[in-house]
């Protein structure tokens, strides 16, 4: 009976692990909050866990809020990929919603900037 009672503590105290597994966003290309000179052709987010590409999302949009995305992203593993329109200067805002394997659920939004052609 102590045994269980010890393991059970331990467990409260420390977690199994499991439970806080959410794919947390880990990088980006370009990277969060950056100021790039050259216009990307594509927005690459890495993630720390492998992503559930039917229910994995990312948007990206100029300052009036139009789509400069190319639509439906590439998942693979952890990483999340989409093509971008030609971009001309100004900011740009990123929304992604990610799903990871286990089914946590995870979203946030960033901002770069392209200072030049």
């Amino acid at each position: 009976m102590r045994i269980c009672l010890l393991v059970c503590a331990l467990l409260a105290i420390f977690g199994t692990g499991t439970a806080r597994a959410h794919a947390h966003l880990d990088h980006t290309e370009p990277p969060i909050g950056s100021t790039v000179s050259v216009a990307p052709h594509e927005l690459s987010l890495w993630f720390t866990q492998k992503l559930e590409p039917a229910f994995s999302t990312v948007t990206v949009t100029d300052d009036q809020g139009t789509p400069v995305d190319q639509g439906e992203p590439q998942i693979s593993g952890n990483t999340v990929r989409v093509g971008l329109k030609s971009l001309g200067p100004g900011t740009y805002h990123v929304r992604w919603h990610a799903v990871s394997v286990d089914t946590h659920i995870t979203e946030g939004s960033f901002l770069f900037i392209v200072s030049g052609p």
